[in-house]
């Protein structure tokens, strides 16, 4: 009889088990950051929450951490120390918010921290409507995002910026155009204008696959639904059983005199959202020049299931 092989007569040692990818999330305790943690972590990946040493002991600190988070305190000054909390991440997702000392001198810091670090993959805090298309000075907001645009382009690093259109959840707060007390499409401009909207639940679930993702281009374009001023009018009438009527206020021209006169009255320069920003916003959007390029990349994850406005609206 041949000999039995050590290899045959010995059980093979089960493989070790793969580390979970690391993502460092920059801006993790504000209402974004807090679902893409929810939805890197429903994904299995390892988070990082970058918080500052003052939200430490917040509850919004504390729901990382019973999500199984590390919430780790840093200095946003300091690249040193964005270095260190940056070290072993596989991605780098920042959803900080605020004005040019956040989202230009901020940011850069963590972009120079990432590639410090060796991180492969940086998405910035973005989020928004495709500001790339937009003239400089239609939207400070987005000439912000434009600026740090241009330095993390020239970053050794691979970039993706996550473009949504509007979150949804603003059509029943601070978004004029639905007006339930009147039933009224509050609008200006061309009501067969299509315009995007993402719920910030869906954008967060997007943000999580493509951090996990590391095949990403440049610009992933998600909308969970696209309607025009008409399609708001059949939606909100179809969602809140009771006729919806088009309003309109005038022309573009109308409402960017509007943004103007509200800027010079109540110029609110230290407000990340003051009440022109919001109008830049919508001026934006209904120009059809911050429209999102089709097709949309709404399958490249199949499991996300899409938000529609009907459905938002239905809840209100």
């Amino acid at each position: 009889m041949a000999p039995v092989s050590p290899t045959n007569s010995i059980e093979s040692s089960p493989a070790p088990a793969t580390e979970p990818n690391l993502v460092v999330l920059a801006g993790a305790t504000g209402a974004l950051g807090l679902l893409i943690a929810h939805h890197l972590r429903q994904r299995g990946a390892a988070v990082r929450a970058l918080v500052r040493p003052s939200a430490l002991h917040k509850a919004e600190a504390q729901s990382l951490r019973i999500q199984g988070a590390e919430v780790v305190d840093v200095d946003y000054h300091s690249v040193a120390d964005l270095t260190t909390a940056c070290t072993g991440a596989t991605c780098v997702v920042s959803a900080l918010s605020g004005l040019r000392d956040i989202i230009v001198d901020a940011q850069t810091r963590l972009l120079e921290a990432a590639v410090a670090a060796g991180v492969p993959r940086f998405i910035p805090s973005d989020f928004s409507a495709d500001f790339t298309k937009l003239p400089e000075g239609s939207n400070r907001n987005f000439d912000l995002r434009r600026e740090f645009q241009r330095q993390l382009d020239k970053a050794p690093i691979q970039a993706t910026s996550v473009l949504n259109g509007m979150f949804m959840d603003l059509l029943t707060g601070q978004a004029p155009l639905v007006q339930p007390g009147i039933s009224r499409i509050v609008y200006w401009g061309d009501a067969d204008q299509p315009l995007d909207f993402t719920t910030m639940v869906d954008t967060a679930a997007f943000t999580a696959a493509a951090a996990l993702d590391p095949n990403t281009p440049r610009y992933l374009r998600v909308a969970g639904d696209v309607q025009s001023i008409r399609g708001l009018q059949a939606a909100a009438s179809t969602a809140m059983g009771k006729e919806f009527k088009l309003l309109r206020v005038g022309g573009l021209g109308v409402l960017a005199t509007m943004i103007k006169l509200t800027k010079t009255l109540a110029p609110a320069k230290d407000e990340v959202f003051p009440p022109w920003q919001g109008m830049q916003y919508m001026h934006n959007m209904l120009t059809g020049q911050a429209k999102l390029a089709e097709p949309l990349d709404n399958a490249r994850y199949p499991d996300i299931q899409y938000t529609k406005v009907q459905d938002l609206l239905a809840h209100k």
